[in-house]
């Protein structure tokens, strides 16, 4: 048999509950019900509780722990260098490789999807179109994204883009086998979308409501033409086709402080996007390959996880691991579960949603068998008997709070081994001549940034430091700026226009720029005609902090939004 070719298609911020086939009687999909009902369905299926760490665990079949990334911003969202992903394995087996949409692991080098397996990638910057490190000025709507790191300016709808780059790119393979990823930034905020398809919800759920359906329905309309084009193509067959989606809802349903359901559809389950409740991680997984024979609607309610994705792909299309790789794979294989297997082994996996700089043990997390789970190491709920998970049962079954506590010690030793590493930015390479450093990628403690272009519209006075790797001894140059270099401004000026995330900016009259690389100064005076302020330093080769500083001198004191850092000389 020929090697299958995959369609790979994972929503951002889509719960379980906003789905017309997981019972959701007012949202409109009926693309992704019909894939429904012709796939296999993992009803057990968990991810991390946001978006950059269930990423990690999908391209590398690692707990996200481990491989530096446990939070979506902060330095923190950055695939390790020394990560293996799911593209490099497919690569080497001779696939071409695609990727279309949200990557959210890393916006320099080494981190882009072009430099971790991926041929071909179209892409926003950050965690979403209009965070800190994406094109300025992108509104979701005729935006500019990268082409493998290019800026290029596209007509249209995002969600649309992605789809006919993928197919574009599905086109171009010919005869070679084909990885195709596609992760929308939709229905992630902010919720824009085209009048008539939140005209469809208009009136029946709350305006923020509507348009968060309306990009869901623009979704799975994508879906159908796509399934539509592999048919018209004659490819239909032996591609695998793949749905789920990232993290639970974030805007299907509101929540009551214990995350109880208040208003909306939660599929019955406690807690959304960010909760270590299974409302935040528990995600729909539609799988259909004809020639695999996976065609009909088939329930599997095993407990597994996204740390199983990639083994399980490498398993059904053959691409061989060795052995020292798969020694480093957290997940196992779910082919034998989709084949029928009487046998499978309990497992405890643990899933948690840490969001700061550094992990704090026990935090926000689940540890989860097929009966229990243990939420923060103290509550225990019986999943199968109260789905909801509303009667904490811990102190009727001490003996299973424990052994779960124990699996959790096990679990934190295992992905606790690095926290103490940054994972640096590496500067002046011919891979990125000059690499954009963005407020997106500060660490501080707490996790207070300019992460997105409103803030930075705003003014918002915070700061921290980078991690940067200099890769050699030699001159390398910053500069530093308040506006990134495609708005052309001065870093004193504003915006002009009411101050909205797209529109307005304030004034904000600084003085004076600094900059310290590993406590050593430099500082320049800003005029008022000052884009940017260059700073060249000598530096050896190894990693770094990098901070910055623009201040008034009268208690006015932010970092520089974007760093523009080169090897010069």
């Amino acid at each position: 048999m020929a090697s299958p070719n995959v369609v790979f298609v994972i929503t951002d911020d889509q719960g379980y509950g906003d789905l017309g086939c997981h019972g959701n009687e007012i949202i409109q999909t009926p693309n992704m019900d019909q894939l429904y009902t012709e796939s296999v369905r993992f009803t057990n299926y968990h991810v991390g509780p946001t978006c950059a760490p269930t990423r990690a665990g999908l391209m590398t079949g690692r707990y996200c722990n481990c491989t530096g990334v446990w939070h979506t911003i902060g330095g923190r969202s950055l695939l390790r260098q020394d990560e293996t992903t799911i593209a490099v394995f497919f690569k080497a087996a001779g696939y071409r490789t695609g990727m279309f949409g949200k990557w959210h692991l890393g916006d320099n080098y080494p981190f882009h999807p072009h430099n971790r397996g991926f041929d071909t990638a179209v892409y926003h910057g950050g965690g979403g179109v209009h965070q800190t490190p994406d094109y300025w000025g992108n509104t979701y709507f005729n935006d500019t994204y990268f082409r493998n790191g290019t800026p290029e300016k596209f007509r249209g709808y995002c969600t649309d883009i992605w789809f006919d780059e993928a197919k574009n790119f599905i086109e171009d393979c010919g005869d070679q086998p084909f990885f195709c990823y596609i992760p929308t930034n939709a229905p992630h905020g902010p919720f824009n979308v085209a009048d008539p398809y939140r005209e469809l919800y208009q009136g029946d759920v709350p305006d923020q409501r509507a348009r968060f359906y309306g990009m869901i329905t623009n979704i799975d309309e994508n879906v159908g033409l796509m399934r539509d084009f592999l048919k018209e193509k004659g490819l239909e067959d032996n591609t695998i086709f793949i749905f789920m989606t990232d993290n639970g809802t974030a805007g299907g349903c509101n929540l009551d402080n214990e995350g109880f359901l208040t208003d909306g559809y939660n599929a019955g389950m406690r807690g959304k996007k960010g909760s270590e409740y299974d409302g935040g991680h528990t995600v729909p997984f539609l799988f259909h390959w004809p020639t695999g024979g996976y065609t009909e609607g088939r329930d599997i309610d095993t407990l597994v996880a996204n740390i199983d994705f990639l083994p399980t792909l490498c398993d059904l299309c053959d691409i061989p691991i060795s052995d020292e790789a798969l020694d480093r794979i957290n997940g196992t294989s779910l082919k034998p579960l989709m084949e029928g297997t009487d046998t499978w082994p309990e497992r405890v996996l643990v899933t948690d949603s840490q969001r700061v700089e550094h992990p704090i043990k026990w935090r926000k997390c689940a540890t989860m068998t097929q009966q229990w789970r243990l939420i923060n190491g103290e509550e225990l709920y019986d999943i199968q008997a109260d789905p909801e998970q509303r009667t904490d049962v811990s102190t009727q079954y001490p003996d299973v709070v424990e052994d779960l506590r124990t699996h959790y010690e096990a679990w934190w030793g295992q992905v606790s081994e690095r926290f103490d590493e940054d994972v640096p930015i590496i500067i002046g390479t011919e891979h990125e001549p000059v690499s954009a450093i963005t407020t997106h990628d500060w660490h501080n403690e707490d996790s207070q940034c300019a992460w997105n272009q409103g803030t930075i519209r705003s003014g918002l006075l915070c700061n921290g430091r980078w991690a940067i790797e200099v890769p050699e001894e030699g001159d390398y140059r910053f500069e530093l700026r308040r506006w990134p270099r495609e708005e052309n401004r001065t870093i004193v000026e504003g915006i002009p226009g009411k101050l909205t995330p797209y529109y307005g900016g304030r004034a904000i009259a600084v003085t004076t720029a600094r900059i310290r690389i590993d406590g050593e100064e430099q500082s320049q005076t800003i005029e008022s005609a000052d884009k940017g302020i260059p700073f060249t330093y000598r530096l050896e080769a190894g990693q770094k902090n990098l901070e910055t500083e623009l201040t008034d001198g009268e208690g006015v004191s932010l970092g520089a939004y974007y760093v523009y850092a080169e090897r010069v000389g």
